[in-house]
Protein backbone atom coordinates (compact mmCIF):
# COMPACT_ATOMS: atom_id res chain seq x y z
CA UNK A 1 0.00 0.00 0.00
CA UNK A 2 2.66 2.62 0.36
CA UNK A 3 4.60 1.81 -2.73
CA UNK A 4 1.23 2.12 -4.77
CA UNK A 5 0.78 5.58 -2.60
CA UNK A 6 3.97 7.01 -3.43
CA UNK A 7 3.55 6.25 -6.94
CA UNK A 8 0.34 7.63 -7.14
CA UNK A 9 1.92 11.04 -5.69
CA UNK A 10 4.83 10.90 -8.37
CA UNK A 11 2.68 10.59 -10.75
CA UNK A 12 -0.05 13.47 -10.09
CA UNK A 13 2.82 15.59 -8.07
CA UNK A 14 1.40 18.67 -9.98
CA UNK A 15 -2.00 19.27 -9.60
CA UNK A 16 -2.99 17.40 -6.85
CA UNK A 17 -0.46 17.48 -4.46
CA UNK A 18 -1.80 20.01 -2.22
CA UNK A 19 -4.68 18.54 -1.90
CA UNK A 20 -3.85 15.29 -0.70
CA UNK A 21 -1.07 16.97 1.85
CA UNK A 22 -3.99 18.78 3.02
CA UNK A 23 -6.35 15.30 3.39
CA UNK A 24 -3.16 13.49 4.93
CA UNK A 25 -3.28 16.34 7.65
CA UNK A 26 -7.02 16.40 8.14
CA UNK A 27 -7.28 12.30 8.23
CA UNK A 28 -4.59 11.41 10.49
CA UNK A 29 -5.77 10.53 14.11
CA UNK A 30 -2.77 9.87 15.52
CA UNK A 31 -0.19 12.85 16.32
CA UNK A 32 2.76 13.25 13.76
CA UNK A 33 6.86 12.74 15.15
CA UNK A 34 8.71 16.00 15.14
CA UNK A 35 10.32 15.50 12.04
CA UNK A 36 6.56 14.97 10.36
CA UNK A 37 5.30 18.13 12.34
CA UNK A 38 7.72 20.54 10.69
CA UNK A 39 6.86 18.93 7.16
CA UNK A 40 3.08 19.82 7.76
CA UNK A 41 3.51 23.43 9.03
CA UNK A 42 5.64 23.92 5.46
CA UNK A 43 3.01 22.43 3.16
CA UNK A 44 0.22 24.67 5.98
CA UNK A 45 2.01 27.94 3.75
CA UNK A 46 2.26 26.70 0.36
CA UNK A 47 -1.33 26.04 1.16
CA UNK A 48 -1.88 29.16 2.08
CA UNK A 49 -0.37 30.96 -0.82
CA UNK A 50 -2.43 28.05 -3.25
CA UNK A 51 -5.31 28.71 -1.15
CA UNK A 52 -5.11 32.78 -2.12
CA UNK A 53 -4.55 31.93 -5.60
CA UNK A 54 -7.52 29.78 -5.80
CA UNK A 55 -9.49 32.26 -3.80
CA UNK A 56 -8.80 35.00 -6.42
CA UNK A 57 -9.82 32.09 -9.19
CA UNK A 58 -13.30 31.36 -7.45
CA UNK A 59 -13.82 35.13 -7.34
CA UNK A 60 -13.54 35.74 -10.59
CA UNK A 61 -15.51 32.46 -11.98
CA UNK A 62 -18.20 31.80 -9.44
CA UNK A 63 -18.08 34.39 -6.76
CA UNK A 64 -18.97 33.32 -3.35
CA UNK A 65 -21.12 30.18 -4.27
CA UNK A 66 -18.76 27.19 -4.13
CA UNK A 67 -17.05 29.15 -1.25
CA UNK A 68 -19.77 28.64 0.69
CA UNK A 69 -19.70 25.11 -0.31
CA UNK A 70 -15.77 24.71 0.65
CA UNK A 71 -16.52 26.02 4.13
CA UNK A 72 -19.07 23.95 5.05
CA UNK A 73 -16.79 21.06 3.83
CA UNK A 74 -13.98 22.16 5.98
CA UNK A 75 -16.25 22.70 9.29
CA UNK A 76 -17.76 19.11 8.94
CA UNK A 77 -14.04 17.93 8.70
CA UNK A 78 -12.55 19.71 11.43
CA UNK A 79 -15.16 20.03 14.20
CA UNK A 80 -16.31 22.80 16.11
CA UNK A 81 -12.73 23.86 17.17
CA UNK A 82 -11.72 24.72 13.70
CA UNK A 83 -15.10 26.18 12.96
CA UNK A 84 -14.34 28.69 15.81
CA UNK A 85 -10.71 29.38 14.96
CA UNK A 86 -11.71 29.77 10.78
CA UNK A 87 -14.63 32.26 11.96
CA UNK A 88 -12.54 34.51 14.33
CA UNK A 89 -10.26 35.31 11.19
CA UNK A 90 -13.47 37.18 9.12
CA UNK A 91 -13.17 40.50 9.52
CA UNK A 92 -17.31 40.38 8.83
CA UNK A 93 -18.82 43.29 11.84
CA UNK A 94 -22.36 41.45 11.53
CA UNK A 95 -20.95 38.53 12.88
CA UNK A 96 -20.39 40.04 16.19
CA UNK A 97 -24.10 38.12 17.06
CA UNK A 98 -21.92 34.78 16.69
CA UNK A 99 -18.96 36.20 18.83
CA UNK A 100 -20.17 34.96 22.01
CA UNK A 101 -21.24 31.33 20.95
CA UNK A 102 -17.93 31.02 19.47
CA UNK A 103 -16.15 32.43 22.54
CA UNK A 104 -17.24 29.80 25.06
CA UNK A 105 -15.73 27.26 22.43
CA UNK A 106 -12.26 28.30 22.99
CA UNK A 107 -10.17 26.07 25.70
CA UNK A 108 -8.84 28.26 28.72
CA UNK A 109 -5.24 27.29 29.80
CA UNK A 110 -3.23 28.72 33.16
CA UNK A 111 -0.16 26.89 32.14
CA UNK A 112 1.55 27.71 28.61
CA UNK A 113 5.04 26.32 28.11
CA UNK A 114 6.15 29.60 25.74
CA UNK A 115 5.15 32.15 28.41
CA UNK A 116 9.00 32.58 29.01
CA UNK A 117 9.30 33.50 24.99
CA UNK A 118 7.19 36.84 25.97
CA UNK A 119 9.79 40.13 25.65
CA UNK A 120 8.54 43.10 27.24
CA UNK A 121 11.19 44.92 26.18
CA UNK A 122 10.10 45.51 22.37
CA UNK A 123 6.57 46.02 23.17
CA UNK A 124 5.04 49.44 22.52
CA UNK A 125 1.51 49.93 22.33
CA UNK A 126 1.80 53.76 21.49
CA UNK A 127 1.47 53.42 17.65
CA UNK A 128 -1.72 52.78 15.49
CA UNK A 129 -3.73 49.32 15.93
CA UNK A 130 -2.88 48.16 11.98
CA UNK A 131 -1.68 44.61 11.00
CA UNK A 132 1.95 44.75 9.51
CA UNK A 133 0.70 42.33 6.70
CA UNK A 134 -2.56 43.58 5.68
CA UNK A 135 -2.57 47.21 6.57
CA UNK A 136 -6.34 46.27 8.66
CA UNK A 137 -7.39 47.38 12.02
CA UNK A 138 -9.95 44.64 12.28
CA UNK A 139 -9.39 42.00 14.73
CA UNK A 140 -5.68 42.72 15.54
CA UNK A 141 -3.69 40.79 17.50
CA UNK A 142 0.21 41.85 18.89
CA UNK A 143 3.38 39.16 18.95
CA UNK A 144 4.27 39.26 22.56
CA UNK A 145 7.51 37.57 21.31
CA UNK A 146 8.44 40.44 18.77
CA UNK A 147 5.87 43.12 19.17
CA UNK A 148 4.37 43.38 15.84
CA UNK A 149 1.18 43.84 15.27
CA UNK A 150 -0.97 40.71 13.15
CA UNK A 151 -4.33 39.91 11.65
CA UNK A 152 -6.71 37.11 13.43
CA UNK A 153 -5.64 33.96 14.41
CA UNK A 154 -7.37 31.37 12.03
CA UNK A 155 -5.49 28.92 10.04
CA UNK A 156 -5.67 31.30 6.92
CA UNK A 157 -4.75 34.45 9.21
CA UNK A 158 -1.32 36.76 9.34
CA UNK A 159 -0.86 35.89 12.95
CA UNK A 160 -1.36 32.34 12.44
CA UNK A 161 1.14 32.13 9.62
CA UNK A 162 3.82 34.15 11.80
CA UNK A 163 3.43 32.02 14.55
CA UNK A 164 4.27 28.92 12.09
CA UNK A 165 7.23 30.96 10.31
CA UNK A 166 9.02 32.50 12.86
CA UNK A 167 7.69 30.22 16.33
CA UNK A 168 6.31 33.28 18.13
CA UNK A 169 3.32 31.53 19.90
CA UNK A 170 2.22 34.19 21.91
CA UNK A 171 -0.68 36.53 21.19
CA UNK A 172 -2.55 39.51 22.84
CA UNK A 173 -5.88 40.74 20.94
CA UNK A 174 -5.60 44.35 21.16
CA UNK A 175 -9.52 44.89 22.17
CA UNK A 176 -10.37 42.45 23.94
CA UNK A 177 -6.75 42.00 25.96
CA UNK A 178 -6.97 37.99 25.72
CA UNK A 179 -3.98 35.92 25.07
CA UNK A 180 -3.58 33.55 23.12
CA UNK A 181 -0.96 30.81 22.22
CA UNK A 182 -1.21 29.86 18.73
CA UNK A 183 -1.32 28.18 16.22
CA UNK A 184 -2.74 25.44 19.13
CA UNK A 185 -5.15 27.84 19.44
CA UNK A 186 -6.23 27.88 23.28
CA UNK A 187 -6.83 31.10 25.43
CA UNK A 188 -3.87 31.67 28.37
CA UNK A 189 -5.36 32.52 31.57
CA UNK A 190 -2.01 33.44 33.87
CA UNK A 191 -1.98 36.58 36.18
CA UNK A 192 1.73 37.42 34.96
CA UNK A 193 0.05 38.57 31.95
CA UNK A 194 -1.60 41.54 33.70
CA UNK A 195 1.06 44.06 33.34
CA UNK A 196 1.30 44.12 29.52
CA UNK A 197 -2.80 44.25 29.82
CA UNK A 198 -2.63 47.83 31.84
CA UNK A 199 0.55 48.90 29.65
CA UNK A 200 -1.75 48.38 26.45
CA UNK A 201 -4.73 50.36 28.62
CA UNK A 202 -3.90 52.10 31.74
CA UNK A 203 -7.00 52.17 33.92
CA UNK A 204 -7.18 54.44 37.04
CA UNK A 205 -9.60 54.08 39.92
CA UNK A 206 -11.38 57.23 41.75
CA UNK A 207 -9.00 57.02 44.95
CA UNK A 208 -5.78 56.79 42.67
CA UNK A 209 -6.88 59.74 40.44
CA UNK A 210 -7.63 62.38 43.44
CA UNK A 211 -4.16 60.81 44.84
CA UNK A 212 -2.01 61.44 41.88
CA UNK A 213 -1.01 65.36 43.18
CA UNK A 214 0.13 63.79 46.70
CA UNK A 215 2.27 61.12 45.06
CA UNK A 216 5.88 61.67 45.17
CA UNK A 217 7.24 58.27 44.37
CA UNK A 218 9.29 57.85 41.07
CA UNK A 219 8.45 54.82 38.62
CA UNK A 220 11.00 52.48 36.81
CA UNK A 221 10.99 51.65 33.67
CA UNK A 222 12.55 48.30 31.72
CA UNK A 223 15.71 49.82 31.14
CA UNK A 224 16.25 50.42 34.48
CA UNK A 225 15.75 54.35 34.07
CA UNK A 226 13.61 56.49 36.22
CA UNK A 227 10.64 58.36 35.30
CA UNK A 228 7.94 60.44 36.92
CA UNK A 229 4.22 59.31 36.26
CA UNK A 230 2.83 63.06 34.59
CA UNK A 231 6.16 63.90 33.67
CA UNK A 232 7.54 61.88 31.35
CA UNK A 233 8.29 62.78 27.70
CA UNK A 234 7.15 63.02 24.55
CA UNK A 235 8.25 61.57 21.58
CA UNK A 236 8.85 64.56 18.51
CA UNK A 237 6.89 62.32 15.49
CA UNK A 238 8.56 65.35 12.71
CA UNK A 239 8.19 69.02 14.00
CA UNK A 240 5.61 67.90 16.15
CA UNK A 241 7.17 69.83 19.32
CA UNK A 242 3.63 72.26 18.63
CA UNK A 243 1.70 69.72 19.93
CA UNK A 244 3.76 68.11 22.63
CA UNK A 245 4.27 71.76 24.87
CA UNK A 246 0.48 72.02 24.43
CA UNK A 247 -0.31 68.58 25.82
CA UNK A 248 2.19 68.74 28.38
CA UNK A 249 0.71 72.12 29.67
CA UNK A 250 -2.35 70.87 29.80
CA UNK A 251 -1.70 67.87 31.98
CA UNK A 252 -1.22 70.26 34.41
CA UNK A 253 -4.86 71.56 34.36
CA UNK A 254 -6.30 69.43 37.17
CA UNK A 255 -10.10 69.20 36.68
CA UNK A 256 -9.46 68.69 32.67
CA UNK A 257 -6.74 65.69 33.90
CA UNK A 258 -8.97 63.87 36.11
CA UNK A 259 -11.91 63.85 33.45
CA UNK A 260 -9.84 62.36 31.22
CA UNK A 261 -8.04 59.61 33.24
CA UNK A 262 -11.69 57.87 33.66
CA UNK A 263 -13.27 57.05 30.52
CA UNK A 264 -16.66 56.66 32.25
CA UNK A 265 -16.86 60.23 31.79
CA UNK A 266 -17.14 60.85 27.92
CA UNK A 267 -18.34 57.07 27.13
CA UNK A 268 -21.18 58.57 25.21
CA UNK A 269 -18.94 60.44 23.08
CA UNK A 270 -18.39 59.33 19.59
CA UNK A 271 -15.31 61.36 18.65
CA UNK A 272 -12.07 59.76 17.72
CA UNK A 273 -10.12 63.05 19.01
CA UNK A 274 -11.82 62.92 22.26
CA UNK A 275 -11.08 58.81 22.72
CA UNK A 276 -7.35 59.61 21.62
CA UNK A 277 -6.54 62.14 23.84
CA UNK A 278 -7.77 60.40 26.75
CA UNK A 279 -5.81 57.38 26.06
CA UNK A 280 -2.82 59.54 25.97
CA UNK A 281 -3.59 61.52 29.04
CA UNK A 282 -3.57 57.57 30.78
CA UNK A 283 -0.50 56.79 29.52
CA UNK A 284 1.47 59.82 30.43
CA UNK A 285 0.00 59.75 34.34
CA UNK A 286 0.39 55.74 34.63
CA UNK A 287 3.11 54.31 37.03
CA UNK A 288 3.42 50.94 35.38
CA UNK A 289 4.81 51.94 31.82
CA UNK A 290 7.38 50.04 30.55
CA UNK A 291 9.45 52.74 29.10
CA UNK A 292 9.69 56.33 30.54
CA UNK A 293 8.47 58.05 27.70
CA UNK A 294 5.22 57.94 25.32
CA UNK A 295 4.72 58.77 21.70
CA UNK A 296 1.72 60.67 20.52
CA UNK A 297 1.23 59.02 17.46
CA UNK A 298 -2.52 57.75 17.62
CA UNK A 299 -3.26 61.20 18.90
CA UNK A 300 -1.52 63.03 15.96
CA UNK A 301 -3.64 60.68 13.63
CA UNK A 302 -6.21 61.88 14.99
CA UNK A 303 -5.37 65.14 15.03
CA UNK A 304 -4.74 65.51 11.10
CA UNK A 305 -8.01 63.37 10.64
CA UNK A 306 -10.36 66.25 12.69
CA UNK A 307 -8.30 68.97 11.64
CA UNK A 308 -8.32 68.11 7.72
CA UNK A 309 -4.54 68.53 7.90
CA UNK A 310 -4.28 71.37 9.40
CA UNK A 311 -2.25 70.45 12.00
CA UNK A 312 -0.09 67.46 10.46
CA UNK A 313 3.12 65.69 11.27
CA UNK A 314 6.23 67.33 9.72
CA UNK A 315 5.19 70.56 9.31
CA UNK A 316 5.41 73.07 11.81
CA UNK A 317 2.33 75.09 13.60
CA UNK A 318 1.34 77.28 15.97
CA UNK A 319 1.09 76.30 19.75
CA UNK A 320 -1.34 79.49 20.45
CA UNK A 321 -3.85 78.32 17.35
CA UNK A 322 -3.38 74.39 18.06
CA UNK A 323 -4.63 75.22 21.38
CA UNK A 324 -7.48 76.94 20.59
CA UNK A 325 -8.59 74.68 17.84
CA UNK A 326 -7.99 71.97 20.31
CA UNK A 327 -9.77 73.58 23.15
CA UNK A 328 -12.62 74.77 20.80
CA UNK A 329 -12.91 70.93 19.29
CA UNK A 330 -12.93 69.36 22.33
CA UNK A 331 -15.81 71.33 24.02
CA UNK A 332 -17.48 70.66 20.36
CA UNK A 333 -17.22 66.92 20.82
CA UNK A 334 -18.14 66.65 25.11
CA UNK A 335 -20.70 69.78 25.05
CA UNK A 336 -24.44 67.75 25.55
CA UNK A 337 -27.39 69.10 23.72
CA UNK A 338 -29.12 70.30 27.27
CA UNK A 339 -26.04 73.17 27.99
CA UNK A 340 -23.46 74.31 26.22
CA UNK A 341 -20.99 73.11 28.66
CA UNK A 342 -18.59 70.92 28.80
CA UNK A 343 -15.09 70.35 31.08
CA UNK A 344 -13.39 72.50 28.62
CA UNK A 345 -15.36 75.38 29.16
CA UNK A 346 -15.88 75.13 33.16
CA UNK A 347 -11.93 75.28 33.22
CA UNK A 348 -11.42 78.29 30.72
CA UNK A 349 -14.30 80.12 29.58
CA UNK A 350 -14.16 83.79 31.28
CA UNK A 351 -16.22 86.59 30.04
CA UNK A 352 -15.29 89.99 28.33
CA UNK A 353 -17.13 93.34 27.95
CA UNK A 354 -16.08 94.64 25.10
CA UNK A 355 -17.06 98.42 23.99
CA UNK A 356 -16.40 99.44 20.12
CA UNK A 357 -16.14 102.84 18.96
CA UNK A 358 -17.26 102.41 14.95
CA UNK A 359 -16.58 105.63 12.99
CA UNK A 360 -20.14 106.55 11.49
CA UNK A 361 -19.65 106.49 7.39
CA UNK A 362 -23.31 107.12 7.05
CA UNK A 363 -23.10 110.46 8.99
CA UNK A 364 -19.96 111.94 7.40
CA UNK A 365 -21.84 110.79 3.79
CA UNK A 366 -24.99 112.65 4.48
CA UNK A 367 -22.70 116.26 5.73
CA UNK A 368 -20.99 115.83 2.73
CA UNK A 369 -24.15 115.65 0.18
CA UNK A 370 -25.70 118.47 2.24
CA UNK A 371 -28.44 115.91 3.58
CA UNK A 372 -30.01 116.86 6.35
CA UNK A 373 -28.17 120.07 7.60
CA UNK A 374 -30.15 120.85 10.56
CA UNK A 375 -30.01 116.86 12.11
CA UNK A 376 -26.10 117.16 11.65
CA UNK A 377 -25.81 121.27 13.51
CA UNK A 378 -28.13 119.66 16.15
CA UNK A 379 -26.48 116.20 16.63
CA UNK A 380 -23.89 115.50 19.67
CA UNK A 381 -20.85 116.13 19.13
CA UNK A 382 -19.57 112.05 18.96
CA UNK A 383 -22.96 111.51 16.74
CA UNK A 384 -20.06 110.25 14.29
CA UNK A 385 -18.76 107.47 16.18
CA UNK A 386 -21.31 104.69 16.62
CA UNK A 387 -21.32 102.52 19.91
CA UNK A 388 -21.56 98.81 20.26
CA UNK A 389 -21.17 97.11 24.02
CA UNK A 390 -21.39 93.24 23.89
CA UNK A 391 -20.94 90.64 26.36
CA UNK A 392 -18.27 87.53 24.64
CA UNK A 393 -16.71 84.49 26.10
CA UNK A 394 -13.23 83.96 25.95
CA UNK A 395 -11.00 80.80 26.03
CA UNK A 396 -7.65 82.70 26.21
CA UNK A 397 -6.60 86.46 26.01
CA UNK A 398 -4.12 87.50 23.91
CA UNK A 399 -1.47 90.32 24.90
CA UNK A 400 0.28 92.67 22.55
CA UNK A 401 4.01 93.58 23.11
CA UNK A 402 5.83 96.75 23.19
CA UNK A 403 7.81 97.22 19.79
CA UNK A 404 11.50 96.45 20.11
CA UNK A 405 13.85 99.19 19.39
CA UNK A 406 14.86 100.13 15.72
CA UNK A 407 18.58 101.35 16.91
CA UNK A 408 21.44 100.44 18.29
CA UNK A 409 23.06 100.94 21.44
CA UNK A 410 26.73 102.00 21.52
CA UNK A 411 27.81 98.67 21.80
CA UNK A 412 26.77 97.71 18.06
CA UNK A 413 24.33 95.84 19.87
CA UNK A 414 20.42 95.13 20.11
CA UNK A 415 19.19 96.30 23.76
CA UNK A 416 16.54 93.95 24.30
CA UNK A 417 13.69 95.40 25.88
CA UNK A 418 11.87 94.09 29.37
CA UNK A 419 8.05 94.42 29.95
CA UNK A 420 6.58 93.76 33.45
CA UNK A 421 3.22 91.67 32.67
CA UNK A 422 1.05 93.98 34.69
CA UNK A 423 2.16 96.62 31.66
CA UNK A 424 0.32 94.85 29.03
CA UNK A 425 -2.49 93.62 31.28
CA UNK A 426 -3.80 96.84 31.06
CA UNK A 427 -4.99 96.01 27.71
CA UNK A 428 -8.25 95.02 29.52
CA UNK A 429 -8.79 97.32 32.00
CA UNK A 430 -11.80 98.85 30.27
CA UNK A 431 -10.03 102.20 30.17
CA UNK A 432 -6.35 101.31 27.14
CA UNK A 433 -8.18 101.82 23.62
CA UNK A 434 -6.61 99.30 21.28
CA UNK A 435 -7.20 100.16 17.69
CA UNK A 436 -8.06 97.36 14.72
CA UNK A 437 -7.70 97.50 11.65
CA UNK A 438 -9.97 93.92 10.48
CA UNK A 439 -12.46 93.72 9.88
CA UNK A 440 -13.22 97.27 9.74
CA UNK A 441 -11.69 100.06 11.55
CA UNK A 442 -12.69 100.61 15.02
CA UNK A 443 -11.75 101.58 18.47
CA UNK A 444 -11.86 99.25 21.31
CA UNK A 445 -12.17 98.79 24.96
CA UNK A 446 -11.75 95.31 26.93
CA UNK A 447 -12.79 94.64 30.22
CA UNK A 448 -13.12 91.29 32.66
CA UNK A 449 -16.10 90.75 33.82
CA UNK A 450 -15.57 87.04 34.81
CA UNK A 451 -12.60 85.43 35.57
CA UNK A 452 -11.67 81.91 34.68
CA UNK A 453 -10.75 78.73 36.42
CA UNK A 454 -7.73 78.85 34.90
CA UNK A 455 -6.80 81.53 33.10
CA UNK A 456 -4.64 81.26 29.32
CA UNK A 457 -2.06 84.10 28.31
CA UNK A 458 -0.45 84.56 25.14
CA UNK A 459 2.12 86.92 23.86
CA UNK A 460 1.63 88.18 20.78
CA UNK A 461 5.35 87.54 19.24
CA UNK A 462 5.16 87.02 15.76
CA UNK A 463 3.90 89.57 13.39
CA UNK A 464 3.12 88.39 9.54
CA UNK A 465 3.39 90.93 6.48
CA UNK A 466 3.33 90.40 2.97
CA UNK A 467 7.03 89.00 3.24
CA UNK A 468 7.99 87.31 6.00
CA UNK A 469 7.74 86.95 9.90
CA UNK A 470 8.99 88.90 12.59
CA UNK A 471 9.42 87.42 15.70
CA UNK A 472 9.30 90.14 18.84
CA UNK A 473 12.52 89.22 21.35
CA UNK A 474 10.52 91.35 24.13
CA UNK A 475 11.03 89.77 27.77
CA UNK A 476 8.08 89.76 29.60
CA UNK A 477 8.65 89.94 33.83
CA UNK A 478 5.92 87.83 35.59
CA UNK A 479 5.62 86.21 38.74
CA UNK A 480 5.90 82.51 39.15
CA UNK A 481 3.18 82.54 42.00
CA UNK A 482 0.64 85.27 43.43
CA UNK A 483 -0.08 87.22 39.98
CA UNK A 484 -2.90 89.73 41.82
CA UNK A 485 -4.72 91.05 39.02
CA UNK A 486 -6.99 92.92 41.07
CA UNK A 487 -4.64 95.74 41.45
CA UNK A 488 -4.29 96.29 37.82
CA UNK A 489 -7.50 95.39 36.33
CA UNK A 490 -10.99 96.24 37.25
CA UNK A 491 -12.81 93.11 38.57
CA UNK A 492 -16.28 92.62 38.91
CA UNK A 493 -17.63 92.76 42.22
CA UNK A 494 -18.29 88.75 43.90
CA UNK A 495 -21.64 87.09 44.75
CA UNK A 496 -22.80 87.64 48.48
CA UNK A 497 -21.61 84.04 49.92
CA UNK A 498 -18.66 84.47 47.53
CA UNK A 499 -15.43 86.25 48.21
CA UNK A 500 -13.09 87.11 44.97
CA UNK A 501 -10.88 85.02 43.59
CA UNK A 502 -8.06 87.07 41.70
CA UNK A 503 -4.84 85.45 42.68
CA UNK A 504 -3.21 82.80 40.45
CA UNK A 505 0.08 80.64 40.38
CA UNK A 506 1.88 79.73 37.33
CA UNK A 507 1.68 76.07 36.31
CA UNK A 508 2.74 76.02 32.42
CA UNK A 509 4.86 78.19 30.38
CA UNK A 510 5.63 77.29 27.26
CA UNK A 511 8.71 79.05 25.47
CA UNK A 512 9.87 79.60 22.02
CA UNK A 513 13.56 79.28 20.56
CA UNK A 514 15.28 80.75 17.63
CA UNK A 515 14.27 82.33 14.30
CA UNK A 516 10.58 82.76 13.38
CA UNK A 517 9.44 79.51 11.54
CA UNK A 518 13.31 77.69 12.50
CA UNK A 519 12.96 77.34 16.17
CA UNK A 520 11.64 75.04 18.11
CA UNK A 521 9.50 75.09 21.14
CA UNK A 522 9.59 73.74 25.05
CA UNK A 523 7.53 74.12 27.81
CA UNK A 524 8.37 74.48 32.21
CA UNK A 525 5.38 72.77 34.12
CA UNK A 526 5.23 72.85 37.90
CA UNK A 527 4.86 69.49 39.63
CA UNK A 528 2.31 69.75 42.54
CA UNK A 529 2.94 67.11 45.03
CA UNK A 530 6.65 68.37 45.39
CA UNK A 531 6.10 72.35 43.78
CA UNK A 532 9.21 71.52 41.71
CA UNK A 533 9.07 73.17 38.49
CA UNK A 534 10.97 71.09 35.37
CA UNK A 535 11.83 72.00 31.91
CA UNK A 536 10.56 69.47 29.53
CA UNK A 537 11.63 69.70 25.52
CA UNK A 538 9.93 66.72 23.40
CA UNK A 539 12.09 63.68 25.29
CA UNK A 540 14.14 65.33 27.42
CA UNK A 541 12.90 66.17 31.01
CA UNK A 542 15.02 68.04 33.66
CA UNK A 543 14.32 69.89 36.62
CA UNK A 544 15.24 73.72 36.99
CA UNK A 545 14.77 76.63 39.65
CA UNK A 546 11.79 78.69 39.58
CA UNK A 547 14.20 81.55 38.79
CA UNK A 548 14.75 80.12 35.06
CA UNK A 549 11.43 80.08 34.05
CA UNK A 550 10.90 83.95 33.87
CA UNK A 551 13.78 84.04 31.84
CA UNK A 552 12.59 83.22 28.45
CA UNK A 553 10.84 84.59 25.31
CA UNK A 554 7.54 83.16 26.83
CA UNK A 555 5.19 82.48 24.32
CA UNK A 556 1.72 81.23 26.33
CA UNK A 557 1.19 80.30 30.40
CA UNK A 558 -1.52 78.82 32.39
CA UNK A 559 -2.46 80.55 35.83
CA UNK A 560 -4.34 78.90 38.01
CA UNK A 561 -6.87 80.62 40.14
CA UNK A 562 -5.96 79.92 43.49
CA UNK A 563 -8.66 78.68 46.41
Amino acid sequence: MKTKREDNNDEDEGREFPDLKRQKKLDESSPPPASLAFENALHTLASYDDDDDEKEEEEMKEASGLRGREDNRRAERNGHRDEEEYDDDDDDPHQEANQVKRSRLVEVRRDCPYLDTVNRQVLDFDFEKFCSVSLSNLNVYACLVCGKYYQGRGQKSHAYTHSLEAGHHVYINLRTEKVYCLPDGYEINDPSLDDIRHVLNPRFTREQVDQLDKNKQWSRALDGSDYLPGMVGLNNIKETDFVNVTIQSLMRVTPLRNFFLIPENYRHCKSPLVHRFGELTRKIWHARNFKGQVSPHEFLQAVMKASKKRFRIGAQSDPVEFMSWLLNTLHGDLRTSKKNSSIIYNCFQGELEVVKEIPNKGFFEKRENGDDQNKATTADEHADVILETCRMPFLMLGLDLPPPPLFKDVMEKNIIPQVPLFNILKKFDGELVTEVVRPRIARMRYRVTRLPQYLILHMRRFTKNNFFIEKNPTLVNFPVKNLELKDYIPLPAPKENEKLRSKYDLIANIVHDGKPGEGFYRVFVQRKSEELWYEMQDLHVSETLPQMVALSETYMQIYEQQQ
